[in-house]
């Protein structure tokens, strides 16, 4: 009797974000913000501010002025802030990080920035080289016997032929490109190029014109047929950032320092970034690379002291540097390290340099269209009831509140058997989890049970 299995399906795994629905600022041609676009809801005065920014910052015109996205909690700040890198594209590098990430007991804080400063600036290096290129119409390898294990098969060569639109190409390679095709997994149809001196194999991917078949579960980057003859000089344009040359460099300086018995260090000398500005700043001067100014953007920039605020200052006036971008919900507080007070908690000389974006709280049409739009991200299907129990929520309490709420939910709703999530699963979960307000009155109600 034959067995028969029925295979359950897997369930996919999937890292929701805060902010994993933002696709950019939401705006049209003309820079206007649309009420609701990429994600986005309400906040048009910030968002049209935050467009003008990133047009400033296309056309080069950002040196020396950082922006700061100033506004109460759960107002958009940092929603803002991806929907810029967001409307950069992808090749412009965004690093992210908070005010507090820069006390560390390994590195100094000027160090941390340096660091988050050179990730942010992006140099895009051109090379040319002689490759063959084009889809693999036919690919057969060769396998002989392992020499100390005949057990065991590895590739001595393999025969790919090549094709473009105008041409076609057999080539024989030897087992080092072939180990790499076995790597790559390429197969007929994948568009490839093969280094001619160093044989080097890199997969662009899919050519769509040959695929016959196509499944549900199939991942793989859509490319053309290429042009021209197969062997050709191409350009590489290969996209780094200066911390990247940074390691790179000090990796050199630190084996180099090992084998002299001297103690290695985690922190990068600054004689290695001036040499690799030097080297940056020659391949741009022979046209071999180009810069790319990317966002370093810091939250809760108020947790920053005295000592990290002045770096900042004058890394911004510096020849390389990014754009800076902060975010604070403080009023006026003192600047850490001082017992001077200032708006933000930002030195105000500082503040003069930075463009300043307020957010403001949201009204409750778009807390309900912000909550519908996190709902379908997580898919948690909400009835209309729900949904305006979640609305009332979010504007008594707080949106963060009411968006923490919807998973709760859905567990009691599937404990209930229930598909959509109703008002009283939303209830049932406020009775579970309290939010801020609701926490301090009960400290304050057993407030001589707790301990001091």
């Amino acid at each position: 009797m034959a067995v028969i299995r029925e295979v359950k399906p897997a369930r996919e795994m999937r890292r929701i974000g805060s902010h994993s629905h933002i696709r950019g600022l939401g705006l049209d041609e003309k820079g206007r913000a649309k009420f609701i676009a990429d994600g986005m809801v309400g906040q048009v005065e910030a968002r049209e501010a935050a467009g003008i920014v990133v047009q400033m910052i296309k056309e080069g015109r950002m040196a020396g002025r950082g922006v700061l996205i100033v506004g109460p909690s759960g107002t958009g700040k940092t929603a803002i802030a991806v929907g810029i890198a967001k409307e950069l594209g992808e090749d412009t590098p965004f690093v992210a990080m908070s005010g507090s990430e820069i006390y560390s007991s390994e590195l100094k804080k000027t160090e941390v920035l340096m660091q988050a400063i050179r990730k942010a600036i992006g140099v895009r290096i051109k090379v040319h080289k002689d490759v063959y290129e084009g889809v693999v119409t036919r690919i057969r390898i060769a396998y002989v016997k392992h020499p100390f294990n005949p057990y065991v098969r590895v590739p001595s060569e393999a025969e790919i032929t090549l094709e473009t639109r105008d041409d076609s190409r057999t080539l024989r390679v030897g087992e080092e490109v072939a180990a790499q095709l076995i790597q790559l997994r390429v197969r007929k149809g994948d568009v490839i190029w093969i280094d001619a001196e160093t044989g080097e194999v890199y997969k662009v991917g899919r050519a769509c014109e040959k695929e016959s078949k196509r499944y549900d579960v199939s991942y793989f980057r859509c490319v053309d047929i290429p042009d021209g003859p197969v062997r050709k000089r191409k350009e590489i344009v290969h996209t780094l950032t200066l911390h990247d040359l940074d390691v790179a460099y000090a990796a050199q300086r630190t084996a180099f320092a090992t084998l002299l018995g001297m103690p290695a260090t985690r922190e990068i000398p600054s004689e290695v970034r001036q040499r690799v500005d030097e080297e940056v700043k020659k391949m741009i001067n022979e046209g071999r690379a180009e810069l790319v100014p990317g966002v370093l953007f810091i939250d809760d920039a108020h947790m920053l002291d005295i000592e990290a605020f002045s770096f900042l200052t004058r890394a911004m006036e510096s020849e390389l540097a990014p754009i800076l971008v902060l975010a604070t919900n403080r009023g006026v507080t003192k600047i850490r390290g001082t017992d001077i007070e200032s708006p933000h908690g930002i030195p105000l000389d500082l503040l003069d340099r930075l463009l300043i974006i307020k957010t403001r709280p949201y009204k409750a049409e778009e807390i309900r269209e912000i909550l519908r739009i996190r709902a379908d991200e997580e898919e948690i299907p909400l009835t209309e009831e729900a949904l305006e129990e979640l609305t009332k929520l979010g504007v008594e309490r707080s949106l963060r509140y009411a968006v923490q709420l919807m998973e709760p939910a859905r567990i009691i709703a599937e404990r209930e058997g229930r598909n959509k999530v109703t008002a009283e699963d939303v209830k049932k979960a406020a009775e579970y989890f309290v939010d801020v307000r609701e926490s301090i009155r009960y400290i304050r109600e057993l407030e001589e049970e707790f301990l001091k």
